[in-house]
């Protein structure tokens, strides 16, 4: 569904991305490790369309990224993003029917409330939830908020930027739980990032660990402890002594 071809990516002096390489098969789930400033987000907003590569090449569902219909090719994606990033001024059923009620995607109002109030059942929440507002929601509520909204249009492809971050342990369990449920159930290709483990654990069909600006190694998720892959060993293991030099 996805593929990144030798994608290479720099900001003036500071090489990103270095020739990224990486298959995303249609309906599996794919996270890509690794730590901070390593290239994850540029990553995913590459496939995006919402930064340009220098060189290389990607394609999506075999057609490459930048050509076709804008508004139909992001109609096919979900995002999950970091810190849920709400629309404060909006009640939470428009925050979830948010691309139901303009551009391609419209709805008759009604309509999408009625598709965000049973976006929102999806991921546990109950119907008045629907006309409150994001600050008068907890952390957790506010990331299955943002999953509701992720899910809305029932894309075919879902990224997760950092979907646990801030979360507690219990509530970190939860969402995994209902992203692995979601995906499934939808059939859908995901493509998370994150540096949580037991995210990647729960989520994740296979594992790709991204670091100066290349793939390290990749694999099924099952394979991973046993990688014998030294960027890999040091990352889930949170080594100090490794090849990732630890900034201080």
């Amino acid at each position: 569904m996805i593929r990144m071809d030798n994608v290479h990516k720099a900001f003036g002096q500071n090489r990103v991305l270095r020739g990224l390489t990486l298959d995303v098969a249609r309906g599996s789930s794919m996270v890509i490790i690794g730590g901070s400033g390593t290239g994850k987000s540029v990553t995913l907003k590459c496939v995006l369309g919402l930064i340009e590569p220098d060189a290389g090449r990607i394609e999506v569902d075999g057609t490459p990224v930048g050509g076709g219909d804008r508004d139909a090719f992001l109609a096919r994606f979900g995002m999950l993003f970091q810190g849920a990033a709400l629309f404060d001024s909006l009640p939470v059923w428009q925050n979830v029917a948010f691309r139901l009620l303009r551009g391609s995607l419209k709805r008759p109002a009604d309509e999408a409330r009625e598709i965000a109030v049973d976006k929102l059942r999806r991921v546990g929440l109950k119907p008045d939830v629907a006309d409150r507002f994001p600050a008068e929601l907890s952390g957790g509520m506010q990331k299955r908020v943002g999953l509701a909204r992720a899910i809305a249009a029932d894309p075919e492809i879902i990224f997760f930027d950092e979907p646990t971050t801030g979360l507690d342990p219990i509530m970190a369990g939860v969402i995994n739980d209902l992203i692995r449920e979601i995906v499934v159930e939808m059939g859908a290709t995901a493509m998370t990032i994150t540096h949580d483990m037991s995210s990647v654990r729960a989520i994740a069909d296979h594992v790709a660990m991204l670091h100066d600006g290349v793939i390290q190694w990749t694999g099924p998720v099952a394979d991973m402890d046993g990688a014998h892959d030294p960027y890999v060993d040091q990352f889930i293991h949170g080594r100090a002594d490794g090849p990732i030099e630890a900034v201080r």
